[in-house]
């Protein structure tokens, strides 16, 4: 729903460190620069703006999507790293709902910052199948073309 939004910060040098640093895990990066402002985000199209200038009085919270849990893990120790202070470790919240894995930090500025997982720990279907052995992959493939093929009926 929402395409892009900028935080202004007190000292953008300051604030682009932290944000390289804490959003890498999340694979997060500078891909616009102007005089003042810098945008980043995933490959592509930066969605997230910092600004230089007053801050405003009221602390804003800002959540970003990790593809998994280790991906929040690594994100919190970045943060933590890059000068953050915690704002909660990484784990469950299920009063939120049961996959909710986040952690959260300060940035620089105040702001309270979050990534957070909303999938399971279990690996999915797709990627059970692509961490089972090649051999087992490539065995199962030939028993299935091993199999006879119906011929077509004719029907008229």
């Amino acid at each position: 729903m929402i395409d892009h939004l900028t935080l202004t910060v007190r000292d953008l040098a300051r604030s682009r460190s932290f944000y390289d640093a804490a959003l890498a895990p999340l694979g997060y990066a500078v891909r616009m620069e102007f005089e003042g402002v810098l945008g980043l985000g995933l490959p592509g199209k930066p969605a997230f703006w910092l600004k230089q200038g007053e801050v405003p009085t009221q602390p804003m919270h800002i959540a970003f999507v990790a593809a998994d849990r280790p991906a929040v893990d690594a994100f919190h120790a970045a943060a933590l790293g890059a000068g953050a202070a915690d704002n909660g470790a990484p784990g469950l919240r299920p009063d939120y709902h049961p996959n909710y894995y986040a952690a959260f930090v300060f940035d620089p500025d105040g702001h309270p910052i979050e990534a957070v997982c909303h999938r399971s720990a279990a690996p999915a279907r797709a990627e059970r199948k692509a961490a089972r052995p090649a051999s087992r992959r490539a065995a199962k493939g030939k028993a299935a073309r091993a199999r006879p093929r119906r011929k077509a009926s004719k029907r008229r």
